[in-house]
């Protein structure tokens, strides 16, 4: 059947902006690091998307190494794109990275120029695209001089192949280096991505800062924990879960009595608020204003639309702030 989304599909997503630059993004992003691999079925994560964009997700983030294995989730992407979404690519966000080991040899992984536009070319060929919005450096390189990773990200853009730069896991001073020599350059960067949830804190350590500074936006991964931070382990693993799952990123170990009962007094913090643990912790990520969206994964339609509604409550009072802080403070 034919794709149509409806036309009302922007009126209630939040948007917001990438820092001082003239790009904005949905509030929720969704991510196809899980679940739309070669190992996963197409039609699933078909739906997953189409239903993204019905609700005014319009931002879809992808890397060279996304599967398993390292390729498919592009490749799908890219049939996705034919199948559903090709007359809609002026109103998506589609970016892609590159900065993990990809093919064998001295030449598949790192960031060299001779990696970073090696791999934009196969990115943009598996998705069937003549450019990408976003191109990140998806790891710093400590074997390759930063001002080459960025002259690469740079060469990006000016060859027509990608329309914005961003930059992802680099700490706050590498980053803040990376960034002032991407803006020297007049290069267009718009984004940082780096881990951020309840039970990884460290960009507020300086990081967020930073990308104040430089007037860009800060797009998190990870903001569940690799879904800890969700209803589904406040009694046990699952089965079918992520941490079931042989490829999954979530180790059981994770997932202590102790974890577990911390788990429960978040969640009745989620649900006087009126959400489920998951949409607290999207909202929580989302509380600074230096936050441009939150990137999530989806193992079902219903799933995507449970995260979503975490848009509908996005305010947190003082007293609620700090009973999360009392909490995470017992690691």
């Amino acid at each position: 059947m034919l794709y149509c989304p409806p036309e009302n599909r922007y009126d209630n997503m939040v948007y917001r902006r990438c820092g001082k630059t003239g790009l904005t993004l949905p509030a929720i992003s969704l991510g196809l690091w899980h679940n739309f691999g070669g190992v996963d079925r197409y039609e699933d994560g078909r739906a997953i998307v189409r239903r993204a964009f019905s609700m005014g997700i319009t931002h879809f983030d992808l890397a060279n190494n996304y599967g398993p294995p390292p390729g498919s989730a592009e490749e799908a992407f890219g049939r996705m794109l034919r199948d559903d979404l090709a007359g809609y690519r002026d109103e998506l966000i589609i970016s892609t990275k590159a900065g993990y080991g990809m093919w064998p040899g001295p030449y598949g992984d790192g960031g060299s120029r001779k990696y970073l536009l090696a791999s934009l070319d196969a990115s943009l060929k598996r998705m069937g695209l003549d450019y990408v919005d976003v191109f990140y450096h998806h790891r710093p390189d400590p074997d390759t001089p930063v001002e080459e990773s960025m002259r690469a990200l740079d060469q990006a853009v000016r060859q027509g192949k990608a329309l914005y730069v961003g930059i992802s896991n680099y700490p706050a001073a590498r980053a803040r280096t990376a960034l002032g020599m991407l803006r020297e350059m007049g290069t267009p960067v718009v984004l940082h991505q780096p881990r951020y949830s309840m039970y990884d804190r460290h960009v507020e350590e300086g990081l967020l800062g930073v990308v104040q500074d430089e007037g860009i936006g800060c797009i998190v991964f990870s903001p569940l924990a690799q879904g800890l931070l969700t209803d589904r382990y406040l009694g046990g693993i699952p089965e079918g879960s992520r941490a079931a799952r042989e490829h999954g990123a979530l180790q059981p170990d994770a997932i202590t009595d102790a974890r577990r009962a911390q788990l429960r007094q978040l969640a009745e913090i989620a649900s006087a608020r009126g959400q489920s643990l998951a949409q607290m912790a999207l909202a929580w990520v989302l509380r600074y204003p230096q936050v441009t969206s939150a990137l999530i994964g989806a193992s079902s339609v219903a799933q995507l639309e449970a995260n979503v509604a975490a848009l509908d409550q996005l305010d947190f009072s003082g007293e609620e702030l700090s009973s999360i802080d009392a909490l995470l403070a017992q690691d």
